[in-house]
């Protein structure tokens, strides 16, 4: 009975952050013909206001809102590049935080320059393990272990949550200390919203960290081979 209460608990722990993000964003993602206009609009304004002249605006799947510090792009979801939201208006504001920090090489910004590639690494790596098992099977005379190949898979998921977390205060950066002060101060957002709109953007933040979470699930499923 206390494993299964156990397992509850560490489901809702790791389900519950990705639920929440979702449940979020979708809850206010409603159109509003109040605002002044789309999250791409005002993700261009913002990158001509603060003068950032190398960096583009543009559209990427949808879901994969992110800014490409290497391409110096800002890319949007179509719903949030064309919609007018408030969803649309903080998810815009939050990756042009990333591009302020970035562009003007702010000491917070090198945290994902500094360890996202080691997390895209070790992900290459698991994923080559997984896939040339067989080959490492034969050749080292080694029968197939479900729970070694699940000890892989959880490490990696493992791995990706630390990353994130080490990478969090970025995202908070960019959420709280550029993002809000942003659309409060240039009354881009009425102020009866603003608490609406630090919900959105505190799920801005944990974004990364809720879909890391959500992987360390996968481990379970080698158990049922």
């Amino acid at each position: 009975m206390l494993w299964i209460i156990v397992i509850l608990i560490a489901v809702v722990l790791i389900v519950g952050p990705s639920a929440w993000v979702k449940f979020t964003l979708k809850r206010y993602a409603t159109e509003r013909r109040d605002l002044s206009g789309t999250g791409g609009e005002l993700a261009m304004h913002l990158v001509k206001r603060f003068e950032l002249n190398d960096v583009k605006v543009e559209t990427t799947q949808e879901g994969q809102d992110h800014f490409d510090y290497g391409q110096h792009v800002v890319r949007l979801s179509p719903s949030v590049f064309n919609g007018r939201s408030l969803t649309a208006v903080a998810v815009a504001a939050h990756e042009v935080g990333h591009a302020i920090a970035h562009e003007k090489k702010q000491k917070i910004s090198h945290l994902s320059s500094r360890y996202l590639p080691f997390a895209h690494a070790a992900r290459k790596i698991t994923a080559g393990l997984l896939v040339g098992w067989p080959a490492i099977s034969m050749l080292l005379h080694l029968p197939y272990a479900v729970p070694l190949h699940a000890l892989v898979v959880g490490l990696s998921g493992l791995l990706a949550v630390i990353v994130q977390l080490a990478i969090l205060p970025e995202e908070w950066d960019a959420s709280f200390n550029k993002a809000l002060p942003i659309l409060r101060e240039g009354n881009y957002i009425a102020q009866e919203d603003l608490p609406k709109v630090k919900k959105i953007l505190t799920a801005c933040a944990m974004t990364y960290v809720a879909a890391a979470l959500i992987k360390v699930l996968f481990v379970w499923r080698w158990f049922k081979r």
